[in-house]
């Protein structure tokens, strides 16, 4: 395909739009309130995004006002109003974005014609730092978009076939683009998804789900993504893939293999397979099927005879017994979930992980250390040393992953359980010292009462520089403050957030990204079983990682 000229639309094309949609309705419905709307902005928020959900095309501050009626125009002009101009903080691009801009700007004319009221557009063009990649910027009023179009058009002088037109919007710039004669691609993200076309112009000529799908079509040289490898186990090990699989399909995640809780525990004993739960997490987090898929691999029986028993580890299981070999059953799992990257075990090998507490006393199988039914195990004795019983040797493709990785991430999580029990693993530590991939700790954001009761930053980082018996190049922690009421409900487990000790870090000689981290606590999410932990920010986790590669 001949191409000279790539025209952009703004919202929902070149940023994920959702989180200021809702600031925006926000805003304007409480202004509607304000203004004589008989709801709660409860009420109000609850209906409007139904109205949406059922046609994004719906008058939808009219629809509104009609239902909480009598229709006051009024009313809706304020809502409308204060949407076009709601107030909002920092946005951020889709990660391949400025990845795809800067290519297309070397290689074509590049136009963004973006739709809205002129201060509100440009204050998200200079937020999300895309100014400059733009030959020519237009902000037509509502209803002279086409115009814009025509006008770019004459002034590039270039035929419409050689101008292909990027947005998300079947209804408006994908149909005007075709109505010209231009090429058409729709980003199939966004509240417009689902909108049929319902002429022959809101036909798009090409479908994609991922801006980075444009480098094929136009022909143009990929980047050579970053090869992460990552390593843990529980569920910080994906929360952490969760962010970086949009800037990189190059992932491997490397899983422990000692738990011995639960279902993965129950089907230890009864079957003899390597417990399956932990690397179910990370099937999950790299899955690329639909989210029913997802959500029955995590489905947890709650009652009978399979009452605690997890859909997904008993799949697991079966697969593992059918194949012969638990390695085949990662690999047959993860064909079927259309895994983006690489699932691995640390080992192979059948083990438990066993701590030597500081009074001398052996506890023997993660469930054990871990002692969840045990509201005093803050006063046992602190974890003097952890080894593997019996040892174990080193998956082999595990081993060849980190030689050849970029970044190699050890994920948050249960520090002697589900991180340094796959640096006891024979042979990891050595592949990961003797690998020229940076090394990063992601820490805990809060302390967990059975093994690091009262440990500092400094305490983790120091126990994974002796594990790892080798240099560690940067520990990421949190710095922001969680709500109240969250430090309270630890607080009552005896659980604390980890201090930042910055001095003591600086003597160990890592350096440190301490920034705000955390992620909501009010959405809910498919890995998340137990309750509202406090947890990571996948995205600006990912960020952080990226920039360091």
């Amino acid at each position: 395909m001949k191409v000279k000229a790539v025209i952009f639309d703004l919202d929902e094309t070149l940023f994920d739009g959702d989180e200021l949609t809702q600031i925006g309705l926000n805003q304007a419905v409480n202004a509607m309130i304000e203004r004589g709307l008989n709801c709660t902005l409860e009420e109000g928020m609850k209906k409007i995004n139904s109205i949406i959900k059922e046609n994004p095309l719906k008058e939808k501050f009219t629809e509104l006002a009609i239902f909480f009626g009598p229709l006051n125009e009024d009313i809706v002009e304020i809502g409308k109003k204060t949407y076009w101009n709601s107030e909002f903080n920092q946005l951020a691009a889709y990660p391949e974005a400025l990845e795809l801009l800067d290519s297309i700007k070397s290689n074509f004319k590049s136009v963004l014609i973006t739709q809205g009221t002129f201060m509100q557009q440009n204050k998200k063009i200079d937020s999300l730092g895309i100014r400059d990649y733009f030959d020519h910027i237009i902000i037509p009023k509502i209803g002279e978009k086409k115009d814009s179009f025509e006008e770019v058009l004459n002034s590039l002088e270039i035929n419409p076939q050689e101008i292909i037109v990027v947005g998300d919007r079947i209804d408006n710039e994908i149909k005007i683009g075709n109505e010209l004669g231009m090429k058409s691609v729709r980003l199939l993200r966004g509240k417009y998804r689902f909108l049929e076309p319902r002429t022959e112009n809101e036909k798009p000529d090409f479908e994609i789900k991922n801006l980075r799908e444009l480098f094929d079509l136009l022909n143009l040289q990929k980047k050579r993504k970053p090869k992460i490898v990552a390593i843990g186990g529980g569920t910080g090990l994906p929360t952490i893939m969760e962010g970086l699989r949009e800037y990189t399909d190059n992932l491997t995640m490397i899983v422990t293999v000692t738990d011995s809780g639960r279902s993965s525990g129950m089907l230890r004993d009864d079957l003899n397979v390597l417990p399956p739960g932990d690397l179910r997490n990370c099937l999950i987090s790299l899955s690329n099927s639909d989210k029913l898929m997802k959500e029955l691999f995590q489905y947890r029986f709650d009652n009978g005879s399979l009452n605690g028993h997890n859909f997904g580890n008993l799949f697991i299981a079966a697969l593992t017994k059918i194949t012969g070999s638990f390695e085949r059953a990662i690999i047959e799992a993860g064909k079927i979930l259309k895994l983006k990257g690489k699932v691995l075990p640390s080992t192979f090998d059948n083990i438990h992980v066993c701590a030597e507490l500081e009074n001398g006393e052996i506890i023997e199988q993660e469930n054990n250390i871990i002692d969840r039914n045990n509201l005093e195990v803050h006063l046992r004795s602190p974890i003097k040393r952890i080894f593997l019983k019996p040892s174990a040797k080193a998956n082999e493709k595990a081993l060849i992953e980190i030689k050849n990785a970029d970044l190699i991430v050890l994920c948050p999580g249960s520090l002697y359980t589900s991180v340094i029990t796959n640096l006891l693993v024979d042979g990891m530590a050595e592949a990961i010292n003797e690998s020229k991939a940076k090394k990063v700790y992601v820490s805990n954001i809060m302390t967990q009462v059975s093994q690091t009761y009262n440990y500092k930053l400094s305490d983790h980082v120091k126990k994974i520089i002796k594990y790892l018996d080798g240099k560690l190049d940067y520990v990421i922690s949190n710095n922001k403050m969680p709500p109240k009421d969250l430090l309270d409900s630890y607080k009552k487990e005896n659980a604390q957030i980890v201090e930042n000790d910055i001095f003591e870090i600086d003597k160990l000689g890592v350096s440190l990204i301490s920034k705000n981290f955390l992620d909501d606590v009010n959405e809910k999410k498919i890995l998340w079983e137990k309750k509202d932990l406090l947890r990571h920010n996948p995205q600006k986790i990912a960020k952080e990682l990226i920039n360091l590669v």
